[in-house]
């Protein structure tokens, strides 16, 4: 992995970030589920929160002057912005599927929202049948086992990809990765090997159900996979391949800060943003926020036309499509 990029942060030093968001601005939490149909699947975007991450890494390529532009755009000041936990979950037949299922205790305070939140659907842990993991970061997996070691969905079958795994899980973690990753990589081993006996290791192109395609999107981490959902036009669930609307949707050519292969990264959010904006593809994103309604630049010119033919409404941290209903309000504390 000749372009390995050593995480500026380690996960301690983020756990204790949620004190920059000591005063959040108005729509630091999801205000609303959001449902739509898309062919065979039922959708709710559920919130799990938010967590809050430093300019660094939101913005790494950004000049001083931009990041003075950029962050308050995002909700925050010049040491960070809170970015949403936004969590698909999917209906299909007897099935109910989370991807990812977000932080739960093992991250920042402000985020692990998701379980209390199901619950105001009337959705219990038990009734979760799979859970499909983009990545195996804290904020992505975090939620996997309960503060005291239990499995919180424990009916459920739990999906990640071969790669994602063989990188995790490498016995020799602190030789092979740099000493950012260590935690990360415990975290990851902590949440996969708490499902082993139920995991399935997938590989690109292959279906969790009829209809819904693993997607190789690879460099955030080495193993990262986005969702594929047939139906009108098809759906993309983009998990942290395009890991924020407002920055990457006006300069796709910006790196982030939690890449761990950055030019791999680079190259899997241009295949997902010229797919979504040439084939008229929807796209869900993890940490999507409101966009707001400055001039697109030449280069992120396609997704401007994606957006407006693609019938996306801008709203409380998801792009759906216009068939997106609001429901009951969401647990904020």
């Amino acid at each position: 992995m000749s372009d390995q990029r050593t995480v500026s942060l380690t996960r301690r030093e983020l756990l204790s970030a949620t004190a920059a968001a000591a005063v959040l601005p108005p729509g630091a939490h999801a205000a609303d589920f959001h449902r739509l149909k898309h062919g065979a699947f039922d959708i709710t975007v559920v919130s799990d929160g938010f967590i809050t991450l430093p300019a660094e890494i939101l913005l790494p390529d950004a000049t001083p002057e931009e990041r003075q532009v950029i962050m308050p755009r995002l909700g925050g000041d010049a040491q960070g912005a809170p970015v949403q936990a936004n969590i698909p979950l999917i209906r299909y037949g007897d099935d109910l599927i989370l991807i990812d299922n977000g932080s739960g205790t093992n991250f920042q305070a402000s985020a692990g929202k998701l379980a209390a939140n199901l619950r105001t659907l009337g959705i219990e842990p038990e009734a979760i049948t799979k859970v499909v993991f983009t990545h195996a970061h804290p904020d992505h997996s975090g939620a996997t086992t309960t503060s005291d070691g239990k499995v919180l969905y424990p009916n459920a079958e739990y999906f990640v990809s071969e790669a994602e795994w063989s990188f995790w899980t490498d016995k020799a973690f602190e030789t092979h990765m740099p000493a950012a990753l260590h935690d990360f990589a415990r975290g990851a081993q902590r949440d996969l090997f708490a499902v082993k006996d139920r995991l399935t290791l997938v590989k690109p192109d292959q279906e969790i159900v009829r209809g819904m395609r693993v997607v190789d999107a690879p460099g955030h981490t080495p193993g990262h996979v986005s969702l594929e959902l047939a139906g009108d036009g098809n759906l993309l669930v983009t998990g942290d391949a395009c890991t924020h609307d407002v920055i990457f949707f006006e300069h796709p050519h910006w790196h982030s800060g939690f890449d761990t292969n950055p030019e791999t990264a680079l190259k899997s959010r241009k295949m997902l943003l010229d797919r979504a904006a040439s084939e008229k593809i929807k796209m869900l994103g993890y940490h999507w926020s409101y966009l707001g309604t400055g001039s697109q630049s030449a280069r992120a010119t396609p997704i401007a036309s994606l957006k407006r033919e693609a019938g996306f409404h801008h709203d409380c941290c998801v792009r759906t499509s216009a068939e997106g209903d609001r429901t009951r309000p969401v647990a904020q504390n």
